[in-house]
C-alpha cells in the first residue's frame, strides 16, 4: 500500500557502503520515487523506528552497484523532499585524517571542503538563479542528538570536524592524503557532496555521520587503505550506526523547527533571478522547492 501525501515521512536516512538497509525495523511499505532528474538510487524504503516513520534510501542502490560519481544526488534528494522530508541524516563510511580518531570511531562531521568536479551540485538553472547560504551547513541540533546518543552507547565518537569529499573512485595518492591533513581534515570520503548542498538547496535539516573504516594512507606503519580492509572494518561500522539511530531518530523527530533554524526557509532571499524573467519550465519543474515563493510567477 502506497503512503498516502497526506501523511508525510519527515526523517529521512541516506545509508552509504554497507549500509543497504536499516536492520531490526519494521519496513511499512518500498516507494519507487519519480523525480525530474531522472530515477534515485533505487525504492525509497518507509520504516519505523522506535515508533517513528523514516524513508530510508541506499546511496549506491542495492548490492552497491553506483559509484560516488554515478549517484544522481539530485534525484535522491527531491525523491526524499518529495515524501515530506524534513530532516536527513547522512551516513558514510570514511578514512581517518587524524591520529586520535581511529578506525570504528564515529565523527558527527560539521563542515566540508567539496573537491568534486564531475557532479551537478545544485537543483537551479536554467533561467533561475539562487544562492543558498552554507556557511554552517549542517544542523546543530541533530549534530548534538547524534552525538550524545553515541556517547550513551559507549561508542567512540568526534562531535565536529571537516568532511573533506573527493571525487574517487581511486583512493587518495600519498601527497593528496598528506595535503589532506594540511587542510585540518578529519576524514576523506567520496559521497557527502553535493548531498549536503542539495538538502540546503531542499529546505532540509541534515546532519551527517561518517564511520572510519581506516587510515587512508598518510600513516607509516599502517596498511594503505584498501578494499578488503573497508569491508571488514564495516561489519563493526553497521551495527554500531544502526545502534545510534534507533536511539537518534526518536529525538530528531521530537526536535522543533523554530525561527532559529534557517534550513526551513533557506530560499528565502536567496532567489536572485528577477521574476519577470524566471523560467517557466524550470519553475513549473521546481515548484516542490521553489512554489511558496513564486505566487504566480512560476508560470
Amino acid at each position: 500500500m502506497k503512503k498516502a501525501k497526506s501523511d508525510p515521512v519527515k526523517i529521512g536516512v541516506i545509508g552509504g557502503t554497507g549500509f543497504y538497509g536499516m536492520e531490526d525495523c519494521r519496513i511499512i511499505n518500498e516507494i519507487a520515487v519519480k523525480t525530474p532528474f531522472g530515477p534515485p538510487s533505487d525504492k525509497i524504503t518507509i520504516v519505523e523506528v522506535q515508533g517513528i516513520m523514516a524513508a530510508f534510501l541506499p546511496r549506491h542502490g542495492k548490492g552497491h552497484r553506483l559509484m560516488p560519481s554515478e549517484i544522481n544526488s539530485r534525484a535522491n534528494i527531491y525523491a526524499l523532499k518529495s515524501l515530506g522530508v524534513e530532516r536527513l541524516i547522512g551516513i558514510g563510511a570514511t578514512g581517518s585524517l587524524r591520529e586520535e580518531i581511529e578506525p570504528a570511531h564515529l565523527v558527527v562531521v560539521d563542515q566540508f571542503y567539496d573537491k568534486t568536479f564531475r557532479r551537478p551540485g545544485t537543483f537551479f538553472g536554467p533561467g533561475l538563479a539562487v544562492h543558498v547560504a552554507f556557511d554552517k551547513p549542517v544542523c546543530p541540533d541533530m549534530t548534538k542528538v547524534l552525538s550524545e546518543s553515541a556517547r550513551e552507547l559507549n561508542l567512540a565518537v568526534h562531535k565536529g570536524g571537516l568532511y573533506i569529499c573527493m571525487e574517487g573512485p581511486a583512493f587518495s595518492t600519498m601527497a593528496e592524503s598528506f595535503e589532506h591533513r594540511r587542510m585540518n581534515g578529519s576524514v576523506i570520503g567520496m559521497t557527502a557532496m553535493p548531498e549536503v548542498k542539495l538538502a540546503r538547496e531542499a529546505q532540509m535539516c541534515c546532519a551527517v555521520l561518517a564511520f572510519a573504516t581506516d587510515y587512508d594512507c598518510w600513516k607509516h606503519g599502517e596498511e594503505a587503505v584498501n578494499v578488503k580492509q573497508i569491508i571488514e572494518n564495516l561489519k563493526k561500522g553497521v551495527g554500531r550506526v544502526g545502534q545510534v539511530l534507533k536511539l537518534a531518530i526518536p529525538r530528531i523527530a521530537a526536535l522543533e523547527r523554530t525561527k532559529d533554524c534557517a534550513c526551513p526557509d533557506a530560499l528565502a532571499g536567496a532567489i536572485v533571478t528577477d521574476p519577470k524573467h524566471i523560467n517557466k519550465q524550470t519553475a513549473r519543474k521546481l515548484d516542490l522547492l521553489i512554489g511558496k515563493y513564486m505566487g504566480g510567477n512560476k508560470g
